[in-house]
């Protein structure tokens, strides 16, 4: 008999609504190809009842955020020994801490814009202006402000606070904003972003239609290489597995700077991975078995 899937989406992070749209893409997708999925919305709370209740006997783990994508789910799923998409617990808590990844990124010589840990908003006036502020632990941009004039500081340190982790200042650097997907543990393409907005935030990402993406990236065919080269390894450094989205910001000159490593990348009409697939010639139903196919237990 063939395994039953549960499309794990939702979750009670701030990255909800993104959530919903991956794992309906995904299920609807994983149908069309015959298998027997059903979705399960997950909106926190003890997940076991939710998992035995359907019957699953994998989870292809469409959740974004908080729980779902930081070792948490995952953690559950492997005390209940159901196999899961996407990376194992360690990898995943260390992708979403950017404190914690940013500290092996720099182990591993990968290169990261200049960056510290802020507890009070001086810190943020002593580390100088233009620069980003950021909570550690949140993804989608949520809490991300661009700081140009220092009396903007105050409101974008406490935008950092309200989100999960603690807030970090990072030197700002104008430059293309370029992402590599990683498929089966290699990388398989590259796109630009070009949002109209001041930069990539939630509603670029998720709810306007003007941003431009661009691939591949119009790269040299050198810097290329370089940038695939430094995702692999970042995926690498922090244990991911099978798939991930690795972002990068690449200056005038050519210089590229690490921003940080997404494990459960997003699975929408606007997300990145499913068009760099796409461009390697990989449609989305084949991406989703794909990704399926790597369904493990990690302890």
């Amino acid at each position: 008999m063939s395994p039953r899937i549960g499309v794990l989406m939702g979750g009670p992070s701030s990255e909800r609504e993104v959530s919903l749209e991956s794992g309906r893409n995904v299920l609807e997708a994983l149908r069309s190809r015959g298998h027997d999925a059903v979705g399960l919305d997950w909106s926190g709370g003890d997940l076991a009842p939710l998992l035995r209740e359907a019957g699953v006997d994998v989870v292809w783990n469409a959740l974004h955020g908080t729980y779902g994508e930081d070792g948490c789910v995952q953690g559950t799923l492997e005390i209940l020994g159901i196999p899961y998409t996407g990376s194992g617990v360690l990898a995943s808590a260390l992708a979403m801490d950017k404190v914690a990844s940013k500290r092996l990124f720099e182990f591993a010589g990968l290169r990261v814009p200049r960056w510290q840990v802020v507890h009070r908003v001086e810190d943020a006036r002593a580390f100088g202006v233009p620069c980003v502020l950021k909570p550690s632990r949140e993804g989608s941009s949520v809490g991300v402000s661009i700081v140009f004039q220092p009396d903007s500081l105050e409101a974008a340190f406490a935008a950092a606070q309200g989100g999960r982790g603690v807030p970090l200042v990072e030197q700002y650097v104008k430059g293309r904003e370029i992402s590599v997907a990683i498929l089966d543990d290699r990388p398989i393409g590259t796109v630009e972003i070009r949002p109209k907005a001041a930069f990539y935030d939630y509603a670029a990402k998720y709810l306007r239609d003007d941003t431009e993406y661009l691939c591949p990236a119009p790269l040299t065919e050198a810097l290329t290489a370089e940038i695939q080269d430094a995702a692999h390894a970042a995926h690498r450094v922090l244990g991911c597995r099978a798939y991930s989205r690795v972002d990068f910001l690449v200056t005038e000159e050519g210089t590229w700077f690490l921003l940080e490593v997404n494990t459960l990348p997003g699975m929408t009409s606007h997300s990145l991975v499913p068009k760099m697939a796409a461009r390697a010639g990989i449609d989305y139903a084949t991406l989703c078995e794909r990704i399926l196919a790597s369904a493990a237990l990690t302890v």
